[in-house]
């Protein structure tokens, strides 16, 4: 699938912009996504890598990506758990994201989810469950 027959796909929200995200592909077949981010220095901590909030957050993006290439677009999703295993030091720059949707009922969906280097070295990887809920009318601010 792509992000024009996916057009929801596409929606850049603030926090999606700030981690630099780009979603690369999804397989609906497989329940895979892939999705690059980008973290700039703003996001180094005081060891020069990249900050654990900020590669959870990365998680975070990349597990709603898999569940949102899944899902028609008057449905979205919010995380009820996200649990992160921090693995390596992650670099300052460009990592990618897979996630994978490994069970799916009605109403949740679970994830796993990695982060990587552009070398493929894994940082962090993680589990979360997302709930299923009918999207919200945009406010007219929006």
């Amino acid at each position: 699938m792509s992000a024009e027959t996916l057009p929801h796909l596409k929606v850049m929200t603030p926090a999606a912009r700030l981690l630099g995200r780009e979603w690369l592909s999804g397989d609906r077949g497989t329940g895979v996504s892939r999705s690059r981010f980008h973290a700039p220095p703003e996001f180094a901590n005081r060891h020069g890598t990249v900050h654990g909030g900020f590669l959870a957050a990365m998680l975070d993006s990349a597990a709603g990506l898999a569940v949102l290439d899944l899902l028609p677009q008057d449905m979205t999703m919010v995380t009820a758990r996200l649990d992160v295993e921090y693995l390596k030091p992650a670099p300052l720059g460009t990592l990618e994201a897979q996630a994978r949707v490994i069970a799916r009922d009605e109403r949740n969906v679970h994830i796993e989810a990695e982060l990587a280097t552009p070398d493929r070295v894994i940082v962090a990887r993680a589990r979360a469950t997302m709930r299923i809920v009918k999207r919200r009318p945009k406010a007219a601010a929006e």
